[in-house]
């Protein structure tokens, strides 16, 4: 799980006159990625297409863009069927002629139809106005604008301006027309002239005669024709799409399967008579894969396992060769030439790098999202994806913990994996499946459904007669001990994370590198990351240390208790690690801290991220109590809160079948404050409220649980955990192969 599938480097060599064999059974078998001839050997050239290559790729062209203009996409196959070359040829020519002609057909119209739509938002304001349009223009002696602003001011700036005569308008709304002669030593544009300044917008008369309201009509009449006939085409294309769908779907895999084989040659080195293709396959299906080349060309070609990749302490990646070569080159093509890498031995193009199959069990393979959102793991560094499925889920259902919103992001995650084909949405469903299901956990564990404590009245107490359930949110003056116990658990947790990844990290740079190499760039992190916190959780300089620390995991009352003691939440006897070990643990911090400075110097100004990263954890507790508060605001809003006891013996209790009055006896206490009568209790009309509150409050939580509790656990997984070993950087797996989906070879 930790590392990726095994690769091993193969080379196929062999005749060039059963290279176009050799391609059909490598592309069957759909194993090999391919590694591109980079042209370093002498006398050797990247292969040629295979003939036909240039012409599949324009077929291919035009299929997809026939499938762009009729939109047509994997719904609309139809059954696998065989696509021959003579149904290429004539049926797909029939499709494109008629699809093209189509599209003109559409173009033409939706031109004129815009043209249209434009000219009738012109002329609008000249039917506003109610004036001919034959009566705006064509004068000798009158100079006349229309456009869109306000009359008085239209009519100020007329009025001033020199060289105008007569002078009169008309307006309707905001439209206005000015008709004005100028005097005869007037310029030409002097009504222009008028307006300038004036917040006011010329409008272009239509060329048209009679009412604007009948030029409009004229036009509207025609922008109904072409909508009739742009339908008519629509439905003429969907006719099309209907009859051609699966044709086409089918043609584009037959096309793009053509094109991937007689394009293969191009990643090959060839010469005149001989041809080596390399690239990476699983190991575990190197005999099935030479087997099937093997038995498609027989003797003519050799399959030969070159290197497999693998991880030891004399570099990074190292490609152990598994060959036994050693100057016999690999193969004699027909015609006697001999096949080898200069230098004789195991043919080899380039020293790349293996392309990473991720190894997880089905389970987990939903995370690889989480991780693939960084980047894919590289071939030589973990794959965190099985960490991330034990503690994405924990991390996100601890701060939420309430079974009602597990049992609905449960559903969401169900709907996102069972409705979609997506693979990300069918990751991305997983996911949310996990949190959903482990924030149902803690909230049993909690005993919270939609912030009401049901499950631990009738449950816990109830049922197994438990005095509490056990683990409680914290909020209760009653229960601030599970608040402080939250706290120190979040911090405990990413203590346990950070670990992890330092771990990690160690084993990376022990087999890459040296066990020096690890000790300075990750020993020395582990050394200060346990060595500080074990001081801190000591006895030494107790004095300077929260309380709480010692006495929330005490319970033998043994603890250095201060002022105001917190009552132990868990008496699992822990009251701080003596004063000796934590001195120890200070000893371990320094002696990490020199073994960085003397490793990794540039580092050593991060040293107080043991500190600080660890501290990060605590959002996690802050993220649980707001959440939890928020759920408690909303159902205070709507049943009300009523209060048991005083000081740190207060307890909360919502009024889900009545509410009490001060002095009355509830849960076995005096009530002693009432928080909020509730609206549910406040007559019929705020019970309408109190159910709009109650739904939009608790979608609210149901929604800010997605950005604040995930987004804080991916945080969590990103910043501090991938940060301490992962860089990522992965080569995908890509075989020289086609999954058919919409043909068939029988």
């Amino acid at each position: 799980m930790l590392r990726p599938e095994r690769m091993s480097k193969v080379s196929v060599t062999g005749s060039k006159g059963v290279m176009d064999d050799v391609v059909e059974a490598v592309h069957d078998c759909n194993l090999l990625h391919v590694t591109e001839y980079d042209g370093s050997w002498e006398g050797f050239e990247p292969g040629n297409p295979i003939d036909g290559a240039e012409e599949a790729s324009e077929k291919l062209v035009t299929v997809r863009s026939i499938e762009s203009i009729l939109d047509v996409d994997g719904e609309d196959a139809g059954p696998t069927r065989i696509v021959t070359d003579d149904a290429l040829e004539e049926e797909l020519e029939g499709i494109r002629e008629r699809v093209n002609e189509l599209e003109d057909r559409r173009d033409e119209i939706r031109t004129e139809l815009g043209s249209i739509e434009e000219k009738i938002s012109s002329a609008e304001p000249f039917a506003t106005l109610g004036i001919d349009l034959d009566l705006l223009s064509g004068y000798d002696t009158l100079d006349v604008v229309v456009g869109e602003g306000k009359r008085e001011a239209v009519e100020r700036a007329v009025v001033d301006a020199d060289g105008l005569g007569a002078v009169e308008i008309f307006a309707e709304e905001s439209v206005v027309a000015i008709f004005a002669r100028p005097a005869d030593a007037a310029d030409e544009d002097v009504l222009t002239d008028a307006l300038v300044g004036v917040d006011f917008t010329a409008l272009e008369v239509p060329d048209a005669e009679g009412s604007p309201e009948e030029y409009v009509a004229d036009l509207e009449h025609r922008q109904q024709q072409l909508e009739s006939k742009l339908r008519t085409v629509e439905d003429e294309l969907d006719e099309v799409k209907l009859d051609a769908a699966g044709f086409l779907l089918a043609a584009e895999e037959k096309l793009s399967i053509d094109v991937q084989k007689r394009e293969a040659p191009l990643s090959f080195a060839t010469t005149d008579n001989a041809f080596v293709a390399e690239g990476w396959i699983p190991t575990e299906e190197y005999t099935g894969f030479a087997a099937a080349i093997t038995d498609a060309v027989g003797d003519h070609v050799e399959v030969e396992e070159i290197e497999r990749a693998a991880f030891k302490s004399d570099g990074s990646e190292v490609h152990e060769d598994v060959t036994a070569g050693s100057g016999e080159g690999a193969a004699a093509a027909d015609g006697g030439e001999e096949i080898r890498a200069d230098g004789g031995g195991s043919v080899v193009m380039r020293d790349d790098s293996p392309p990473v199959i991720a190894n997880n069990p089905g389970v987990v393979k939903p995370f690889e999202v989480l991780t693939e959102a960084v980047s894919r793991p590289k071939y030589d560094e973990f794959d965190p994806t099985v960490v991330l499925f034990l503690t994405f889920p924990a991390f996100f259902g601890f701060m939420i913990g309430d079974l009602g919103y597990g049992a609905l992001y449960t559903l969401i995650g169900y709907f996102l994996y069972s409705k979609f084909d997506s693979d990300a949405f069918k990751s991305m469903g997983g996911v949310t499946i996990f949190a959903g299901l482990f924030t149902m956990l803690f909230g049993i564990l909690y005993g919270e459904i939609f912030g009401l404590h049901l499950i631990s009245t009738y449950f816990w107490e109830g049922a197994l007669g438990m005095a509490h359930p056990p683990m409680e949110k914290g909020l209760s003056p009653a229960g601030k001990s599970y608040a402080l116990t939250w706290l120190v658990v979040s911090i405990l947790m990413g203590i346990a994370h950070l670990n992890v990844g330092y771990v990690f990290d160690f084993v990376e740079n022990l087999e890459h590198h040296d066990v020096k190499h690890a000790l300075y760039e990750s020993g020395s992190w582990i050394l200060m990351l346990n060595g500080l916190w074990v001081w801190i959780f000591s006895l030494s300089a107790v004095s300077y240390k929260p309380g709480f620390l010692f006495t929330i995991f005490d319970g033998s009352g043994a603890a250095p208790e201060g002022a105001e003691a917190i009552h132990a939440t868990y008496a699992l006897g822990f009251n701080g690690f003596p004063e000796l070990v934590g001195l120890a643990g200070l000893a371990a911090f320094v002696i990490g801290l020199v073994l960085l400075a003397v490793g990794e110097p540039i580092e050593i100004i991060e040293f107080l991220n043991v500190l600080v990263n660890a501290l990060s954890y605590t959002r996690i507790a802050a993220v649980l109590l707001a959440k939890a508060g928020m759920a408690f605001t909303v159902n205070l809003l709507f049943f009300g809160v009523y209060v048991t006891g005083e000081g740190s013996e207060a307890a909360f209790h919502f009024g889900l079948g009545h509410m009490p009055h001060v002095g009355d006896m509830a849960h076995g206490h005096e009530v002693t404050e009432i928080m909020f009568g509730g609206l549910v209790h406040s007559g019929p009309a705020m019970l309408i409220v109190g159910l709009l509150v109650l739904v939009l409050g608790h979608a609210l939580v149901l929604a800010l649980g997605v950005t604040s509790a995930g987004l804080q656990a991916v945080r969590l997984e990103y910043v501090e955990f991938f940060g301490k070993f992962y860089q990522g950087g992965g080569r995908e797996y890509e075989p020289f192969g086609y999954e058919r989906t919409y043909t068939t070879e029988d």
